[in-house]
């Protein structure tokens, strides 16, 4: 091997090793920032408060926030998405808190804007990481292989089946080929639905209106409706395609 071989690879390595050592600051610069918000978080007591038994409390906790109650209530979903923290509770709290409407809107915001950041984190500074976490679980591998077979078919697919688990998924598509835009725009379609769903069920239970209670808790049953036909028809429609498994990567 020649002298100047030998300075060619010792350059790679060296910008290999600077590459990773940047990503690796940009991780760690990110989670510094997220700690931060959650021990403000926690010294303001609002994670006490995330319990719908508390709901009286936490409606007042977020109603002393004024114009800053929707944007923490978006902060905190990103905080769940990208700490792989389950989201359900907080969008049950948003339908209860901001009611039916608002509730859906400030979920659908920082749900995605959650998504988002769980996937530019798993595209660009902890790469690594989620490689390691693909390599180690085959269920995983599919969103790979299924998107550089169906492209964003995969997506639609896995956000309307409850196959694999939400936010390892926001990290996975960061280590795909699938663009920023497309996962944005597959993303928030696909999760609208539930969103709705449950907004709905939970805005009904505060709206001090009988009328629109019911109201409320009709549209809440067609998208709930909705959602256990779609797994069904996604299977017949595009997983055969993927081999889609039966039982959701959490169990393995």
């Amino acid at each position: 091997m020649s002298k100047m071989e030998i300075a060619t690879m010792k350059h790679t390595c060296n910008m290999d090793d600077s590459g990773a050592g940047r990503n690796w600051f940009k991780l760690a610069f990110g989670l510094a920032g997220v700690a931060a918000g959650l021990f403000l978080a926690w010294r303001l007591g609002a994670f006490d408060l995330l319990s719908v038994a508390n709901i009286d409390r936490l409606d007042a906790w977020f109603a002393g926030l004024g114009f800053w109650a929707p944007l923490v209530f978006v902060l905190l979903w990103i905080v769940a998405a990208v700490f792989f923290l389950p989201g359900l509770a907080i969008t049950i709290a948003g339908g209860l808190i901001f009611g039916a409407v608002w509730g859906t809107v400030w979920t659908t915001v920082g749900a995605n804007l959650g998504a988002i950041a769980a996937f530019l984190i798993g595209r660009y500074a902890a790469r690594d990481m989620v490689k390691g976490m693909m390599e180690k679980n085959q269920a995983l591998r599919k969103i790979d292989e299924g998107v550089a077979r169906q492209g964003w078919r995969m997506l639609m697919i896995t956000r309307l089946v409850p196959l694999f688990p939400f936010n390892v998924q926001n990290y996975v598509y960061g280590l795909t080929d699938i663009p920023l835009r497309t996962y944005v725009l597959v993303t928030m379609v696909c999760m609208l639905p539930a969103t709705i769903a449950f907004n709905f069920a939970a805005g009904s239970v505060r709206t001090g209106d009988f009328g629109k209670t019911l109201w409320y808790l009709g549209v809440a049953a067609i998208f709930f409706v909705l959602l256990s036909l779609i797994p069904n028809w996604v299977r017949k429609r595009l997983g055969d395609r993927e081999q889609l498994p039966e039982d959701s990567v959490t169990k393995s």
